[in-house]
């Protein structure tokens, strides 16, 4: 069954170079997972087609505020820095991956 992710960052820059890691990742993985990165003011837009949303660490002040704006049935995540500040695609499936229990 295919997952629909969603990354975001401030400005979808730091989560774009991500998710193309991820899905590298991904697609090594066999999973099948759509990954897509946009900004934080984009969110809105796209809370009704995906099964997950991951937040830059960054973001971490925001996380619980931005949490209240997801559907319950969404998994809402904050990306850890040690993946994300290297890039890490597996490193952030693998967090993903526990979080949804996959």
């Amino acid at each position: 069954m295919s997952k629909n992710i969603l990354l975001i960052c401030g400005s979808g820059a730091s989560s774009g170079f991500m998710a193309a890691n991820m899905r590298k990742a991904v697609k090594k993985a066999g999973l099948d997972y759509k990954i897509k990165a946009r900004s934080e003011s984009e969110l809105g837009d796209y809370l009704d087609e995906i099964d997950a949303l991951m937040v830059g660490p960054h973001l971490k002040a925001e996380f619980d505020a931005i949490k209240d704006r997801v559907p319950e049935n969404v998994t809402a995540i904050l990306m850890h820095p040690d993946y994300y500040s290297i890039l890490d695609g597996k490193g952030a499936i693998e967090h993903l991956r526990s979080e949804l229990g996959d």
